[in-house]
């Protein structure tokens, strides 16, 4: 039996071996770089319930505080979530949701920053997703209909790769 080392597997993907089993890539010969990462999503509803949000409210107490701090949870655990995804020591996660009335719901933006081997996009969007479901199950009662959408990586830095950032922001 073979454990294979980090040879990309078939097709040149770097999360399968070389039979095409999922395995968890070895960064250990990267050196250690600072980076960042942020991510972005969408909580979209109802206009009063916006307005409810603005104001600090909601039937379960203030939903964009509670979910700030689920964003937080959510990038520390990541790897327990992802089952390839290296476990990070994240050195800092900022989390900020806002009551946005031009989007219709809650504009989510999420930056998770590490000095480690590899990059924090996963634990950034992690963060994004998990504070746009709390806030999602605070005000389930007051819209049903709501939607999560537009989750995406906006840019991340650091590591071999450099600088990335999506071609259709700032």
């Amino acid at each position: 039996m073979t454990l294979g080392g980090n040879t990309a597997g078939p097709g040149g993907f770097t999360h399968l071996d070389e039979r095409g089993r999922p395995r968890m890539v070895d960064v250990g010969a990267k050196e250690a770089t600072r980076r960042t990462a942020v991510a972005e999503g969408r909580l979209i509803t109802e206009p009063a319930t916006v307005a409810l949000l603005q104001e600090g409210g909601g039937p379960k107490g203030d939903a964009l505080a509670v979910a700030r701090v689920a964003g937080i949870q959510g990038a520390k655990h990541t790897a327990d979530l992802i089952p390839l995804c290296h476990p990070l020591p994240l050195d800092r996660v900022v989390v900020v949701g806002e009551g946005d009335r031009a989007v219709r719901g809650v504009g989510g933006r999420a930056r998770a920053s590490a000095t480690a081997r590899t990059g924090v996009e996963m634990e950034a969007l992690s963060a994004v997703s998990a504070a746009l479901l709390t806030a999602y199950d605070m005000l389930k009662s007051l819209d049903r209909g709501m939607r999560i959408e537009g989750i995406q990586l906006l840019r991340k830095e650091g590591g071999r790769s450099g600088t990335w950032i999506r071609a259709d922001q700032d």
